[in-house]
This record gives C-alpha cells, structure tokens and sequence, in this order.
C-alpha cells in the first residue's frame, strides 16, 4: 500500500502506548489499523475522488490515501487497543502488553457521528474487553 506519510506523535504513561495521527478529510469508515505486537500499520484510503480534477495551485497534501508503518517501543495488545477518530486526528491507546510478544488484531473504525468514530477495545483504568456498540449502549443507558 502506498500514500502519503503520515506524521506521528508517539509517547507513553506506564500501562499504556498512545499514538496520534492527523488524518484529514477522512470518515471513520476509511481508516484501517492493523496492529501485530510491536508494530502499527495505519492505512487511509482516499476521498473526494474529484480532487485531481480541481486546477490546484497549491497542493501540499490530498485526501488520502494515507499511509504508515511504525516500530512501537515494546508488545502491545492489540484487540484492547482503543481507537478513535475525531477532527481529522486518529488517536490509538493501546494497552502493553503483560506478557508475551503482544497480539494482533484489525481494527475498522464504527461511524458515531459523520466524521467521528470509534472502536472501543477496553474502558477506563481498568481493562476489560468490549465492544464499540457495548460501550455505547451501557453509555446511553446512564
């Protein structure tokens, strides 16, 4: 796959990795990460297929695609990984991993709201896995 590199801002509290990832123009539905232990794979694909019809002076960047891979400092698991995607920035919280080399897993962002998703792996300080639509029917309920 290929696109445009994205820039990342990566940094760490003591049980978890975050990842920061400005996306513009996208829907949550548009964005895949694929998550193998120590390694991130985000993908982007591209909207408004009109936009190199435009006669563009100035072109810096499109809408998608986009594209990166990135080397994570130390296993993370992956399926509690908390994804969201809100004013064109993709955020990832992703748990370490206790043991092991880490899991994989593939995540495809859930439309909340149009251009804000989300995919929920874990909730609060405490993880425990669920799902997207489980967080948000117990939020809706309260």
């Amino acid at each position: 796959m290929s696109g445009q590199a994205l820039p990342v801002r990566l940094y760490e509290t003591e049980d978890r990795l975050m990842l920061a990832v400005p996306m513009p123009g996208l829907e949550p539905e548009d964005i895949l990460v694929v998550i193998d232990g120590t390694r991130v794979t985000i993908h982007g694909a591209e909207r408004g297929p009109h936009q190199h019809e435009r006669r563009l002076l100035i072109t810096e960047w499109t809408i998608g695609p986009y594209h990166r891979e990135l080397d994570l400092p130390g296993p993370v698991d992956g399926p509690l990984t908390n994804a969201t995607y809100d004013n064109g920035v993709l955020v990832l919280s992703m748990p370490k991993a206790r043991t092991g080399a880490g899991t994989a897993a593939e995540i495809r962002l859930e439309p909340v709201e149009a251009t804000r998703g989300e995919h929920v792996g874990h909730v609060g300080r405490d993880i425990r896995p669920t799902t997207t639509r489980e967080h948000l029917d117990a939020k809706h309920r309260r």
